[in-house]
């Protein structure tokens, strides 16, 4: 048993963990890269079906592992997001409510603990979450905010940074140790100040060049209308939409810009994962995809996320466990799997006990138990005010895969829909007398995942 082994067996033992749990998983993976794509929504990707973009590197990631198809975020922004990843918490017990700093303390995130049990910990790109913690980190290399930058007298793309940085760690990293990196890009996020928005490389723009990207069907000034009344053109969402798809032409452009940083990203995960097999690791490396958030891409008259319908709330995940028997490659699963499960589950399969204070669950034995694994069919959504302003309501909601309960607790008001027979959510049924009993119960049980939040 080399050193690594004990180390992890003494740590179950003193947190009075048994292994036998976890035996259907064979040995713990040895080292962890988390690529971390911004402002991608679940369709953004050739493996989901999407017609134009083009991300062959991580079709071919979703080929080698699995594919979940109902991935969602329990916060839509940024921020939020990026610290429900790091501490496995919903907002409510993480405390962080826009950008800020979370109250949860470092040694308790995936980082922090993997970085206690002799990991090489490295973090690349957007943080977000107040103060980058550079200490916390062997390898800390923090930006965000613009697609180009300067450095070293050369203008260069935050994508190609981002891997440059990425290469650096892999190449550079103490060979006797395990290690985790964390990707944080900033593709796809728009450059807000831009009147451009979306930047993507030269070499880039010969993409897409011929095509007509279709809109969405609930992209109309009808569906703008059938939003809660305190929706107006003060909204950040209709503000942005403005920006970026007021006209067909402004659509077009900003769809293909958008596109186009997608599949930089994917030729950036594809470099990453080059250079893993290259050094003989991507075999015993838990690779992960997924995003912070969703993205309208015009629908309900919307653009960025924020709120808690389906453009907004589902993003991808793709998760390569060397574990995972070769029969399985390339399947799709489509439980409800969510951004809090990740930190979990990266602790999970390098064998580090994760604290009771992680709300989430490991998701391997989805995919690597023998038996189905009883999951949830259901969650708790949540986004606080960003402002006193209105132009940023909070909300909440109950989501099921067949209903919705949506709350948005500065106006007090409710809206429920029927998934089933309304997925694009444009008809409200929360004032319907037919649906009073259903309105009723989600009414209980939000309440119920709610308090469990906390």
């Amino acid at each position: 048993m080399n050193q690594r082994s004990c180390a992890v067996l003494l740590t179950a033992l003193l947190h009075g963990i048994g292994l036998a749990s976890a035996a259907h998983a064979g040995p713990p993976v040895q080292n962890v890269v988390v690529l971390y794509a911004d402002d991608w929504r679940h369709d953004t990707l050739g493996a989901a079906g999407n017609p134009v973009v083009k991300t062959p590197h991580l079709d071919r990631l979703a080929g080698e592992g699995l594919r979940f198809t109902h991935n969602c975020v329990t916060t839509s922004i940024c921020g939020v997001s990026r610290a429900s990843l790091l501490t496995g918490q919903w907002m409510s017990r993480h405390g962080c409510k826009a950008f800020s700093k979370f109250d949860t303390p470092f040694a308790e995130t995936y980082p922090g603990l993997l970085r206690q049990a002799g990991y090489h910990v490295g973090h690349v790109g957007k943080w977000h979450n107040g103060a980058f913690p550079a200490q916390e980190y062997d390898f800390a290399r923090s930006y965000m905010g613009k697609h180009w930058y300067e450095v070293n007298g050369k203008k260069v793309h935050v994508t190609q940074r981002n891997e440059e940085d990425a290469l650096g760690f892999l190449r550079d990293r103490p060979k006797n140790k395990p290690f985790c990196l964390t990707v944080a890009f900033f593709a796809t996020h728009a450059e807000d100040g831009h009147p451009d928005q979306y930047l993507p490389q030269p070499e880039s723009m010969k993409l897409y060049a011929d095509e007509k990207i279709p809109v969405p069907v609930n992209a109309t000034e009808e569906s703008w209308k059938r939003l809660p009344p305190f929706f107006d053109k003060a909204n950040e969402g209709r503000r942005r939409w403005a920006k970026r798809f007021d006209t067909p032409e402004k659509y077009q452009t900003s769809m293909k810009n958008y596109y186009r940083l997608a599949t930089e990203v994917d030729s950036t995960c594809g470099a990453i994962l080059a250079e893993l097999k290259k050094q003989g690791l991507l075999d015993n490396t838990l690779v992960i995809f997924t995003t912070d958030n969703g993205y309208f891409h015009g629908e309900h008259g919307l653009a960025d996320k924020w709120y808690p319908h389906q453009e907004s709330i589902r993003v991808p995940l793709i998760v390569r466990d060397p574990r995972t028997a070769k029969s399985k490659h390339g399947a799709t699963n489509d439980a409800f799997t969510l951004n809090v499960d990740l930190a979990p589950t990266i602790l999970a399969a390098t064998g580090v006990p994760a604290p009771k204070t992680m709300q989430g669950r490991d998701i391997a034995p989805l995919y690597l138990a023998e038996k189905p694994t009883t999951w949830r069919t259901e969650f708790f959504y949540e986004h606080a005010a960003i402002r006193n302003d209105g132009s940023l309501p909070a909300s909440e909601a109950l989501v099921r895969k067949d209903w919705k309960y949506l709350y948005w607790p500065d106006a007090k008001y409710e809206q429920l829909f029927d998934l089933r027979t309304d997925p694009h959510e444009e008809n409200d049924l929360a004032r319907d007398p037919k649906h009073t009993a259903q309105l009723a119960e989600m009414q209980k049980r939000f309440g119920e995942l709610k308090a469990a939040a906390k």
